[in-house]
């Protein structure tokens, strides 16, 4: 783990492959507590490939000047965010 939330990474290596590769994060909120958003791509063995973008977001809490992950939630398609973007915006209008 990171003693800076802006080293924490989801990239996850496995015999030399990259199975989870981040793609891009944003740090939601600071402090003992702190929120990641993070853009990723699983490997898919059976195509050789990366498959579609996928989106988590992490909770990590700072023990001994280390975050730890607590909690995730992982968004699995772009249909499946597209619906969750649109119900935020719609409740922070109001």
């Amino acid at each position: 783990m990171a003693s800076n939330i802006e080293d924490v990474t989801i990239n996850y290596e496995e015999d030399g492959v990259l199975v989870v590769k981040e793609i891009g994060k944003v740090v939601l909120s600071k402090g003992a507590w702190a929120t990641v958003l993070f853009r990723y791509q699983q490997w898919e063995k059976a195509k050789n490939d990366y498959g579609p973008d996928r989106y988590s977001i992490r909770r990590y809490r700072k023990i001994e000047d280390e975050y730890r992950q607590q909690a995730k939630f992982n968004i699995s398609s772009k249909d499946q965010a597209i619906k969750l973007i649109e119900a935020l915006q719609k409740w922070v209008a109001d």
